[in-house]
């Protein structure tokens, strides 16, 4: 069941989309050659607690920690550990909290210092495939229309879209219907309504689309190897089209 928010309901999911981006743009800057994922969840605990939010992760069906902190081929889901960053990786920061009731998401990739061309044009396309499916977020069109555009951009690039996993309702759950695909088509699947809220999550791979997850039952990697960007914010649904709830 899709269930509409309020313009009260929606104000109060984006003061916890601001604290999770808020978080993730503190992260964005710690996320340096030698830090360890762990370092990073410790951090993350710690703004949460201090902003008043409690974490929307660590617990959420057995999930270990607050952060997902994936690395190069980890496409989501990966669990923070003395691993520690290398110049070149790419850092996959996925956060969730919970404000007053209303949970927050959000999710970007980061270089871990100078990156090769290749990976940098990665994080821009799935980036900017992102910011196209926040454009066909509008009240009349369908979610096969956000996730037409998803699709088209990746492989217009010559990456893939991950199928596996997609984007969300949210609300005062986490995981809210309708189900949000990086791939799709045009003029079908459910039709959005103002007072909708969608956590749209671009997942693309520099390879195959194939996934497979490790034996940690979480965290989710490219079957080939090759590297992966996720992106995400909180879009609600309004008479004057998109409002990006996770946008600073």
């Amino acid at each position: 069941m899709i269930i509409c928010k309020s313009p009260a309901e929606i104000e109060k999911l984006r003061r916890s989309g601001r604290v999770v981006r808020e978080t993730l743009e503190e992260l964005r800057e710690l996320a340096r050659t030698g830090v360890t994922t762990l370092e990073l969840e410790r951090y993350v605990e710690k703004r949460l607690r201090e902003r008043g939010a409690k974490p929307a992760f660590k617990g959420y069906r057995g999930y270990p920690c607050c952060l997902c902190a994936s690395v190069n081929e980890q496409i989501i889901h990966g669990i923070p550990s003395e691993r520690k960053l290398r110049e070149g990786d790419i850092l996959g920061l996925d956060l969730g909290a919970v404000v007053d009731g209303f949970y927050g998401d959000s999710a970007l990739t980061v270089p871990v210092g100078e990156v090769s061309e290749p990976l940098r044009k990665l994080l821009r396309v799935t980036e900017e495939a992102l910011e196209l499916a926040i454009q066909k977020a509008q009240s009349g069109n369908r979610v096969g229309d956000i996730s037409a555009a998803i699709q088209q951009h990746a492989e217009k690039n010559s990456f893939s879209v991950v199928r596996e996993f997609v984007g969300h309702g949210i609300g005062r759950e986490l995981h809210e219907d309708p189900q949000v695909p990086n791939f799709g088509n045009a003029g079908h699947g459910p039709v959005l309504k103002e007072g909708m809220v969608l956590a749209i999550e671009t997942m693309v791979n520099s390879g195959g689309p194939a996934t497979q997850v490790l034996a940690d039952h979480w965290t989710a990697v490219t079957r080939d190897g090759s590297a992966s960007a996720h992106f995400e914010h909180m879009v609600a649904i309004t008479r004057n089209g998109p409002d990006v709830l996770t946008r600073l």
